[in-house]
């Protein structure tokens, strides 16, 4: 569980999380290594929060490093769409 971690956990796993969604995603990416950390704890945060409202994790439990690369993945793709606007 990530939250068992305490922060330098967080950082690691949203370093490899966002890193791994960025890979997947095709293309230019506006944001650096600080924006690649941060979407990825965001992605976790995400698919914790997600996970709890659909019933897949119990409010102790939090998110698993898949749904974290996904929830960054998810986060990357807005963070683009929202860049790709201005």
């Amino acid at each position: 569980m990530i939250e068992n971690y305490g922060i330098l956990g967080w950082i690691v796993i949203g370093l490899l999380a966002g890193g791994i969604a960025k890979l997947l995603m095709p293309g230019k990416d506006p944001g650096g290594c600080l924006i690649t950390i941060l979407l990825g704890i965001a992605g976790a945060l995400l698919a914790g929060f997600l996970g709890k409202a659909v019933g897949w994790y119990d409010e102790s439990e939090a998110a698993g490093f898949v749904a974290a690369v996904i929830g960054a993945f998810l986060i990357l793709l807005v963070y683009r769409l929202v860049l790709r606007r201005r």
